[in-house]
């Protein structure tokens, strides 16, 4: 395959709503380019980025996936993404790994939801922010009314460098306002003559964008009240490269009319992986800047993991500098372990090309990797160097899961754990206090692709729903108890007798157990025993089947039998006495309280807020952010489990939170009533 230089590269990650169109627009790119012999479409389960079995059955895009094309001396290498919110985490992933961010947005949608959340991905990051209005062709579309939307709802200021000749039907082209030509299917011409006047407007906006970024600029611009096209591309370049002008162009992925102009002006006017220098990396985790030299030091990135049932786990991968080649060793920082580069390819797709060496500036995908995952930096073996790796949300979605048949218990695990692995966004534990596998991550979709993963790749059943709350139990009260095992049926008897005193401690401070024998009456031997008793009955509950916690039992009084006491005998005492003495310490359940952030659109603040109240929430504070309030409040995890479906319904998709653990604290009486009865009724 045709090698690059860092120049004639370009990097582009497409993202935005769903059914604002990337999937097609890329397809289009492809066929345009002779990529491709036909052109894919979706509603015929045919393009070439949408391959997975379970995007072909739903028509649209639920993973990451990578193509390129060669396109006037230059190869362009794109990333699609999902434009479901569930499926944030893949777009957050892929950012780091490019230079340019194209948001595709709906010529008829305006500003929707899952462009919200993606363009919100983007703040504060130093990447080339790109705006493709598509869908020009539609009834009602409005390229200005769209752009202005953006303006309007997000911290983008689009610059067009591209503006529509005609709209809806009409729609036949656009016209390039740096060369001043009309770009048509057909080729190029002069600018029609009813647009003379909103392409000078539009060229002197942008100029005046350009050269406010830049002080030189600036006074050139001052001094000639323009910039000649050198200085005007080599400022806008430069400007888009570090995040201060976001350009605008126009297309319908559809029929094609300005795609290839889109594509011309990629190589024109967007940043190559040369432009975008310094790179931010880190030296011993300390922040650093790094030229980026295609001769370079190794450093790499791996944005995302495809599990494939028959060839493995693809790795994909981008290198900022130096070369990674077929049997070459490398580090991962983050896994503090060796690699081995295999077999690599350019993917298009599923379809692999092959390669010997993957260069600085180039995307690409490994096989068969031994513990490089998805957030991991790729380094030459010995090298300080790492990447500052990007945040992921938390989990807003939980889900138990176990296998559909006994016998697959132990295949699911392994199954699992390569499916979730192509998400980072999904977790997996084993929760210790409910003892269930519980899956989470960002919404009801997302948990479901996973059942379907496992059902078509490899043939594993799976089930899901609500996990058990991981209540605790505890007392109020201060009680004594006593307890005498006494047990003869032939042979050795057992013998155990203990006296407790029972009471609380303060929250959070466990379990304490106090010797307080005096005079031999339980001999010291013995202790361990009663003290293993009480740990056993606690871990399993005793009103309720939940660990008890934060209790304190002292053993001051006892027996023993010189033949017939033995551990297990005051084993049996001792959980016998905690069990008759819990019960009169005023026992309540305690429910773990998580804080969460919430972010809604001031407009749903009313309905948001009376429904946290509805949730035994609890609102702690407010601030308002641009037309988005950040509201801070606690909830019970019992409500939080059913809240993300909720909150979209509440704010039509716009509302998302963060969660984290903050406290246990008393269940109301009621709902605890409920609770116990379950319990007992389970164990009746």
């Amino acid at each position: 395959m045709k090698e690059y230089d860092l120049k004639k590269l370009r990097n582009l990650l497409f993202m935005g709503s769903s059914g604002a169109g990337k999937t097609t627009l890329a397809e289009q790119i492809f066929y345009l380019t002779h990529t491709t012999t036909r052109l894919g479409k979706i509603d015929e389960g045919n393009t070439v980025m949408d391959f997975d079995a379970e995007e072909i059955s739903k028509g649209m895009s639920l993973n990451l996936s990578l193509g390129f094309v060669n396109h006037k001396d230059h190869k362009i290498n794109i990333i699609d993404t999902p434009g479901n919110p569930e499926f944030i985490g893949e777009v957050i992933a892929a950012i780091p790994a490019v230079e340019n961010a194209v948001v595709v947005a709906n010529a008829t949608g305006g500003f929707e939801v899952g462009m919200e959340l993606a363009v919100e991905q983007l703040d504060h990051k130093r990447v080339g922010k790109v705006i493709v209005v598509n869908r020009m062709d539609n009834e009602h579309a409005d390229f200005l009314k769209t752009l202005d939307s953006i303006r309007e709802n997000s911290s983008l200021n689009p610059t067009p460098i591209h503006i529509p000749i005609g709209k809806e039907g009409a729609f036949e082209g656009v016209v390039d306002i740096i060369r001043q030509k009309a770009l048509r299917p057909s080729g190029e011409s002069d600018i029609p003559a009813d647009m003379q006047s909103a392409v000078e407007e539009a060229r002197m906006n942008l100029m005046e964008a350009v050269a406010e970024t830049d002080e030189e600029l600036l006074n050139a611009f001052l001094e000639n009240m323009e910039l000649n096209d050198t200085q005007l591309i080599g400022g806008l370049k430069k400007a888009v490269a570090n995040g201060d002008i976001c350009p605008a162009f126009v297309c319908s992925a559809h029929t094609g009319v300005g795609v290839l102009a889109f594509l011309d002006a990629v190589t024109q006017y967007l940043p190559s992986p040369e432009d975008a220098n310094p790179l931010q990396v880190l030296e011993n985790n300390n922040p650093k800047e790094m030229v980026v030299k295609a001769d370079g030091e190794l450093l790499g990135y791996v944005f995302k993991l495809y599990a494939d049932p028959n060839m493995g786990d693809y790795a994909y991968l981008r290198i900022f500098s130096g070369t990674l080649k077929t049997g070459t060793e490398f580090y991962i920082p983050e896994k503090e372990a060796k690699d081995k580069a295999g077999n690599m390819y350019y993917m298009l797709g599923k379809t692999r090309n092959d390669t010997q060496e993957i260069r600085a500036g180039e995307i690409g995908a490994l096989v068969k990797l031994k513990y490089a995952k998805a957030l991991n930096s790729v380094t030459a073996v010995g090298s300080k160097l790492s990447l500052p790796l990007p945040e992921l949300p938390t989990p807003t979605y939980w889900q138990m899961i176990r296998a559909a048949q006994q016998s697959d218990e132990e295949k699911i695990g392994q199954s699992l754990q390569r499916v979730i692995a192509e998400d980072p966004t999904i977790r997996y534990e084993l929760n210790p206090e409910t003892h269930e596998n519980v899956i989470s991550g960002m919404g009801e979709q997302q948990l479901q692709l996973v059942l379907k993963k496992l059902k078509n790749r490899y043939k594993v059943d799976a089930i899901m729903k609500d996990p058990r709350i991981p209540y605790k139990e505890t007392i109020m009260g201060s009680a004594e108890s006593q307890y005498r095992h006494k047990k003869q049926s032939g042979g050795r008897g057992q013998y155990g007798e203990v006296y407790f005193r029972i009471k609380p401690t303060e929250r959070g401070e466990g379990f304490q157990f106090i010797n307080a024998i005096v005079g031999g009456v339980i001999p010291s031997n013995f202790i361990p025993a009663i003290e293993k008793g009480l740990v056993e009955t606690m871990e399993k509950g005793i009103i309720a089947g939940y660990q008890v916690v934060d209790v304190s039992v002292e053993v001051y009084y006892g027996s023993y039998h010189d033949v017939d006491s033995s551990e297990m005998a005051f084993k049996i005492a001792s959980s016998m006495a905690l069990k008759e003495g819990f019960k009169k310490c005023k026992p309540i359940l305690l429910e773990p309280i998580h804080d969460l952030v919430i972010i809604v659109p001031s407009e749903y603040m009313g309905d948001v807020m009376g429904d946290i109240s509805t949730r035994r929430g609890r609102i702690m504070g407010m601030e308002q952010r641009g037309k988005k309030q950040y509201l801070n409040a606690q909830m019970p995890v019992a409500e939080i489990y059913q809240y993300f479906p909720a909150l979209k319904s509440f704010t039509q998709g716009r509302g998302r939170f963060t969660q984290k653990f903050s406290h246990y604290e008393k269940v109301p009486d009621e709902i605890a009533a409920k609770v116990i009865a379950a319990w007992q009724d389970s164990e009746a």
